[in-house]
């Protein structure tokens, strides 16, 4: 089990803790794989293999899916011109222009809309924020599995969060009608070797893991040596070594940061969704 210990000793900057014999002697390809993720962000213009979306869909298809509701959709784009305005609505990201590949995620509510008018049904419950939640837990779940499935074909992917930066003009762009939301975005491709990714370490598991109740740790001791991993991880990178608490906190520092996100209520309402 080397392979995954390394891989777990890279998540955790070599701070993950081991106890006598455990799950890790069992072996698992699938964790080796979902241990191993990393965000791609240089891909090869090489095209995928035939069949690889249908495949990636239907890995998405197999996640859980609240009350098998299936409030999600995913559009698949792979022309060069509608990628690049994509890019351009998303801050100018090269690797959507770049991957041969590119999936938008959606809230999907108008299946269950066009069902209640078709059979002349009662849809009320669409109406609600709990049901456009229900929509994006559903997609990212969704979404994450469409991302272990082309990680384990040797694939890389990352996230594209900046889609929400500009919501109508993503809604345009996608044509999407009436209670259909662009959530986020996800590249796919073949990782360019000329510019490899990293494994990114995360926080240690004493800061995300509670047993029975939550309960606040001192929050210096808690990630100070988590900081100095990630500085060390961006001078690896040829980054500055840059601080992960001051970063985030600028992130959220003010609406200004949010990057136009701070609007996205009101572009929803704009849409048409109520969110009572």
């Amino acid at each position: 089990m080397t392979k995954t210990r390394d891989l777990l000793r890279a998540r955790y900057a070599n701070a993950f803790e081991e106890s006598g014999l455990s799950a890790l002697e069992l072996g698992s390809p699938v964790l080796d794989t979902v241990f191993a993720h990393r965000s791609v962000r240089a891909f090869k213009p090489d095209p995928l293999p035939p069949q690889t979306l249908e495949l990636l869909v239907a890995a998405a298809q197999s996640a859980p899916s609240s009350s098998n509701l299936q409030v999600w959709s995913v559009l698949a784009v792979e022309d060069p011109a509608r990628k690049d305005r994509i890019a351009g609505y998303a801050g100018g990201q090269a690797q959507i222009r770049e991957a041969p590949l590119f999936l938008a995620w959606l809230v999907d509510l108008s299946r269950l809309q066009r069902l209640g008018e078709h059979t002349q049904k009662p849809v009320d419950g669409l109406h609600y924020l709990d049901t456009f939640l229900m929509g994006v837990i559903d997609a990212a779940l969704a979404a994450q599995n469409a991302v272990t499935a082309a990680e384990s074909l040797g694939l890389g992917t990352v996230y594209i969060g900046a889609l929400r930066n500009h919501p109508e003009e993503v809604t345009k762009e996608f044509a999407l009608g009436p209670g259909v939301f662009a959530v986020f975005g996800l590249c796919v491709g073949w990782p360019d070797p000329a510019r490899p990714a990293t494994i990114k370490p995360r926080l240690p598991q004493r800061s995300v893991l509670f047993r029975e109740q939550y309960h606040a740790n001192e929050i210096e001791r808690e990630v100070s040596s988590y900081d100095t991993a990630m500085r060390d991880f961006y001078a690896s990178q040829n980054l500055p070594r840059a601080s992960w608490i001051e970063h985030s906190l600028q992130r959220i520092a003010s609406a200004a940061d949010l990057r136009r996100r701070d609007r996205l209520y009101e572009a929803l309402r704009g849409l048409g969704f109520q969110l009572r």
